[in-house]
């Protein structure tokens, strides 16, 4: 994945108002840029061109794990998840948006001085971004099991978005590229499998989607949760939470990883070895359509996932 730098006139959310990117600047003693005392969330929104709408998706489930998130690192975010919505549904409309976007909150702890205690100096922003895909990969990813292992609840929590946690993401990512992958596979200290650098990870095996359970160390992800609902609901799938073995990645049919910036995302081969044929499973190719159709109000069961910015005719949401 290549990113750009972004546009530094773009509008965000920061110091309780609205300032230009470019002006948006801590100071370089801020506790979490040098603890890493800070939590975030990625949140999609997806454009319809026939109606002029941008949707964003599972807003209000993204917001409110991210005020419980915040919580964990004792970071207080006063807004409501309806006002900081309203306040991303904004930024949108200031900066214009007409294409799909990504949304990144971010809360942290403020003060600028030496010292690992944190105290009650807390602030937040609120970037949005336009936004293409995660990966390049669309015929399938190379994915590798890594050295790394997954971080354990009890050292800090995988499932709160804490920043300083993913420094075990960016190791194992970097091994992973270095050894010829897109993406790591974590295993976690028991050796099951335990999900992606970035995202959750599925596999199907034995006519059964199998992800692991939120108790192997793994983010409880938003986007995870979509597909199985899909899974069960549309494709009338037995879906199963369970611990995975790393060799079960060598003989399921189909693997793929979840995530709101990866959304859907096949893997094709796993440690130099194919997935099932070495090619897109049907599986995974019906829950990325589905996916794709549910985010951007194509299927009206799933339309209470969106917040519409420019309010065409989609009911707003309340928290």
């Amino acid at each position: 994945m290549k990113s750009e730098a972004p546009n530094q006139n773009i509008t965000i959310w920061f110091n309780n108002g609205f300032v230009r990117l470019g002006d948006a600047n801590v100071n370089i003693l801020t506790h979490a840029l040098n603890y890493g005392s800070g939590v975030f969330e990625g949140i999609r929104g997806y454009y319809d061109e026939k109606k002029k709408e941008l949707f964003l998706n599972r807003v209000l489930d993204h917001y409110e794990r991210w005020k419980l998130n915040c919580g964990v690192l004792r970071i207080n975010v006063p807004p409501s998840t309806n006002e900081l919505c309203e306040i991303t549904a904004e930024l949108c409309r200031r900066n214009a948006f007409e294409s799909n976007v990504y949304v990144r909150p971010l809360a942290y702890k403020a003060s600028a001085r030496i010292g690992v205690a944190a105290d009650e100096n807390d602030a937040y922003a609120i970037t949005v971004l336009p936004f293409g895909n995660y990966f390049e990969g669309r015929k399938g990813l190379k994915a590798g099991v890594v050295s790394w292992r997954r971080i354990e609840d009890s050292a800090i929590p995988g499932r709160a978005k804490i920043c300083g946690a993913y420094v075990n993401s960016v190791l194992a990512g970097d091994e992973a590229r270095h050894n010829g992958h897109d993406e790591a596979i974590f295993l976690n200290q028991d050796g099951h499998v335990a999900e992606g650098a970035t995202c959750n990870l599925f596999m199907w095996r034995h006519h059964r989607l199998i992800t692991p359970p939120v108790t192997d160390n793994i983010l409880e992800g938003i986007t995870r949760a979509s597909i199985m609902e899909l899974a069960r609901n549309e494709l009338k799938l037995e879906v199963v939470e369970r611990s995975i073995d790393r060799s079960e990645l060598y003989m399921c049919d189909e693997v793929f990883f979840t995530g709101t910036a990866v959304e859907v995302a096949p893997v094709t081969h796993i440690d130099h070895r194919p997935v099932g044929d070495g090619e897109i499973g049907v599986i995974t190719t019906k829950l990325r359509s589905l996916y794709a159709d549910a985010t951007r109000g194509r299927i009206p069961a799933y339309r209470d996932w969106l917040w519409p910015v420019y309010r065409s005719g989609i009911i707003e949401k309340t928290a």
